[in-house]
Formats: structure tokens, sequence, C-alpha cells
């Protein structure tokens, strides 16, 4: 039988993650060979800084670190491993066989948790920093397009049933405004992100105390050396064996926080798309169905949705890790954690890049945005109507009287597939002889200030998020 590095690539599961969904940047982020060579920086970066506080470590030593932190031997590790159990012993043997002058000062007083979540917070910290770019080109993109639709008046909805007319780009803006808080929580998160440093096996630096005989002034200054070297500013203060899981459990429910904003916006899009308001980007040679060629399904916002649920699902998980570490700690963090820390990140990354792809091109159709509110105006102006009749010196309760009637007959007739004849309803009425029904069936002015809601948010709190995110990447490609 076959090992399973003989095997085809095809016989064998591959996480649809890496291979279908998220981007080449955040794949490669978390891909072993990253992982591994942040490992072996750690190692060097230990060495360097117990060097530096006057551990016998020579320079030649730290040389050979610095030049072997590539290739990997990836299948001795794997031998290794199988042999030991243990992925960080295998990882260090394997560094060792290539740095045979510095073998015996590599991994000097540290434990596994050492390599393990100090990588892991410079994994999260790179993720998030690739979230925070994909979060502000999607709000720029959606940005140009609710400036160009501030004045298209639409159908507000409230309950899934008809309310008072809103605009396509306040519309639009509700999105963004989920993202700003998104964004805002994603830099909090990033802001507060710290080094593991070296704690030692159950947090209480006792290795390091012994390597320095007894100066804890040395073992503090430690600490603090690795961690910027690692590129954080401190470390936390104090450890199990392990970061808190707390952490993890933060920063997972910041990108689940993501998600929800892409799981309503994307629903909101597949509502207006069977309505025939709006659709998401359709390329020429796209396939809608297999069975019906005249379909346009909104594929790219179904299957953000999609990815969202799942990160919010792994949000789950996350929190109930922290919640049963025993103590200093226990290993059944380790499976869960391999699991959920790099599929949320590349999971909320997917759905940042479809996002994009559709803010980019997303489709506003005017004509049956008119026509559908122009099927519920009547009974939206009801309100401006009874006031202005009002005004010309009607009876307000029997106007109201009047208006129920005339609205109940008019939604009796629609039931029955005619058009809604609320207007000429009125018009015949001597009640409303005094109203112009043109004026009030105008759906701008209904609309209230939506339009200049939206451009007071785009130049207000968007423009300062926008300024103080500039960075972009590359269109990254939308590979299904």
């Amino acid at each position: 039988m076959n090992s399973p590095q003989q095997l085809d690539p095809r016989s064998v599961w591959e996480n649809p993650l890496a291979t279908r969904y998220a981007s080449a940047e955040m794949t490669k982020l978390w891909s072993d060979n990253h992982r591994y060579r942040l490992w072996r920086q750690a190692w060097l970066a230990l060495a360097e800084a117990e060097a530096e506080l006057g551990l016998p470590i020579s320079q030649e030593q730290l040389h050979e670190l610095r030049t072997h932190l590539e290739p990997i031997d990836f299948a001795k590790a794997a031998e290794y491993e199988k042999q030991m159990r243990h992925d960080v012993f295998a990882h260090l043997h394997t560094f060792g066989d290539a740095c045979p002058k510095a073998r015996p000062i590599l991994h000097l007083g540290a434990t596994s948790a050492f390599v393990t979540d100090n990588t892991d917070l410079i994994l999260m910290r790179e993720s998030l920093d690739l979230i925070s770019i994909r979060l502000a080109t999607v709000i720029e993109r959606l940005a140009e397009v609710a400036l160009k639709t501030c004045d298209i008046v639409c159908l507000g909805l409230t309950h899934l049933q008809p309310a008072q007319p809103t605009t396509i780009g306040k519309r639009i803006c509700l999105w963004i405004h989920d993202l700003l808080l998104d964004l805002e929580e994603i830099d909090h998160r990033r802001t507060l992100l710290r080094a593991r440093g070296v704690k030692g096996t159950t947090g209480t630096q006792a290795s390091f105390l012994e390597l320095f005989a007894g100066d804890h002034a040395k073992v503090r200054a430690l600490d603090e050396i690795v961690s910027r070297k690692l590129g954080f500013a401190s470390s936390y203060e104090v450890s199990g064996q392990t970061y808190t899981r707390k952490i993890d459990s933060q920063v997972v429910a910041a990108v689940a926080g993501v998600s929800e904003s892409t799981h309503k916006a994307g629903n909101d899009l597949r509502l207006s798309a069977s309505f025939g308001e709006l659709e998401e980007p359709f390329e020429e040679d796209q396939v809608g169905s297999s069975a019906m060629p005249y379909k346009r399904n909104p594929m790219r916002a179904e299957r953000m949705c999609g990815l969202a649920r799942f990160v919010m699902g792994l949000a789950a998980t996350a929190g109930q890790t922290a919640a049963v570490q025993w103590f200093e700690r226990t290993l059944d963090d380790s499976a869960p954690r391999r699991l959920v820390l790099p599929q949320a990140f590349l999971a909320t990354d997917a759905q940042l890049v479809i996002y994009a792809n559709i803010a980019g091109g997303l489709v506003v159709l005017p004509g049956a945005i008119a026509s559908n509110l122009a099927k519920q105006l009547p009974f939206l102006a009801s309100e401006r109507i009874l006031m202005a009749a009002a005004k010309a010196g009607g009876d307000r309760q029997t106007l109201h009287e009047a208006m129920r009637r005339h609205s109940h007959a008019a939604t009796a007739g629609i039931r029955q597939g005619m058009p809604n004849d609320l207007t000429a309803r009125l018009a015949a009425d001597p009640l409303f002889a005094g109203v112009d029904l043109a004026q009030a069936m105008n759906g701008h002015g209904l609309a209230g200030r939506a339009s200049a809601q939206v451009k007071e948010f785009l130049s207000g709190s968007v423009k300062d998020a926008l300024a103080a995110h500039p960075k972009r990447l590359n269109e990254s490609v939308l590979r299904v």
C-alpha cells in the first residue's frame, strides 16, 4: 500500500479554503513553509538574546542559525515526528542537523510553546493586517457605488415588507457602516496583540532563572528582547505554559464579526437580485444553472454567505477551547487551534475577496427599482396626503377613514392582479380635491435626508477610515 507521501494529491482530501477560495496571500501566510521558518526565527531570536545577555553562545553559532533558516527538510522532519510523536522536537532536530555547531544551544531553556505560541501570535498579527487591507478595499469600492447611487430612490423594507422609501446609496452605506465597525475591531485586536515571550514550562520562567544564575533582571530583559525581535512591543505579563487562549477567542470573534457583516450584505444582495434591483457581476460566459440557461444566480453572494456561516461557527469552538484549559494548560487545545485559526482567517479572506469583486462590479437596475417603488408609492405617500388634505381644511379623522377604505379597496384589487389604483380613487374623492397628488407621489421627498446622509457619511467617517488605511493589494484572483 502506498504511503500518504506517494499518493496522487487528487486521491486525498485537500482543504478547499486553500485550493478553491482564499487568496494566495493568505494561504502563503498559513503555509507550512512560513510557519516553520517562523519557528526557526524564534529559536534564532532566543539564542541571540541569550548571547546578548552573556550566555556562552558564539557568533559562529548564531551565524550558522541565520544562514539555515531555509530551506527546511520537511521529509526529515516527518521522519523525526513519526519516530518521536512530537512536531516541535522533530523540527528542532531537523534544524539541529542543519546547524551542527549551534545544536547544543538550540531551544535553550525553552518549552515547545515558546515556538508554537509566539509563531501563532505572529501569524495572527500578519493575518489581521491582511484582513484590514481587504476591509479597506471593500469599503472604498462600496463607497464609490454609494456615491453614484445616493439619489436613486428605492422602496425601503422593514420586516421585508414595503416601508418608507430610502435610496440605494443609503442602503449600501448600511453595509459600509458595519464594515467600519469591523475595521475598528480588527485594528483594536491587532494593537492589543503581544508576544508570549519566554515564560518557561508553566509560565514561571524557572529554567531561565537557572540559566542566568538567579538574576531576575536578566530574565525580564530576555523576555523583552525576544519579544522585540519577534516584532512585538511587549509580551503578555503572565502566562501558563501557553498564552491564554482567550486571545484566540477574541481574535476569532473579531473575524467572525466581519462574517456577520458580509452575510448581512450578501443576503440583502440576494434579495435585491430576486426583486430585479441589483445584480452581482455576471461574466459573459458564466453559467447560472446546468438545467436553466436563463438563470443569473447570485452565486458570489451565496458563497460569501456560506463561508460567513462557517467562520461564525468557528468562533464558538475558539471560545470553548479558552474555557476548558485546566490550570496551566491542557493539550486538548492543540487540534482545534490547528483547525480554527487558519480556517477562520482563510475563510474571512475569501469572503472579502468575493465582496471586493462584487462591489467593484455591482450592477444597479434603475428601471426595476423605479417600478417596484411605483407599485407602493400611493400607500407610502398616504401620510403626506393626509397632512396636505388637512391643511386644505379637511377633518383629519374623516380623511383617515376615507384613506383607510380606499387603501383596502386598492389592496383587494392588487391581490386580484389589478394595478394599484389608490391614486385614481383619491383623485375622484372630493375630500382630497385640494391635494396635489402628483407632487405627493414624488418619491424623492419621501426619502427624507437619505441622499444628504450618504454624502455626509462618505465625506466624514468613511474618508477618515480610508485615509488611516491607505494600503491596497493588487486584485486577488476570484478562482471560482
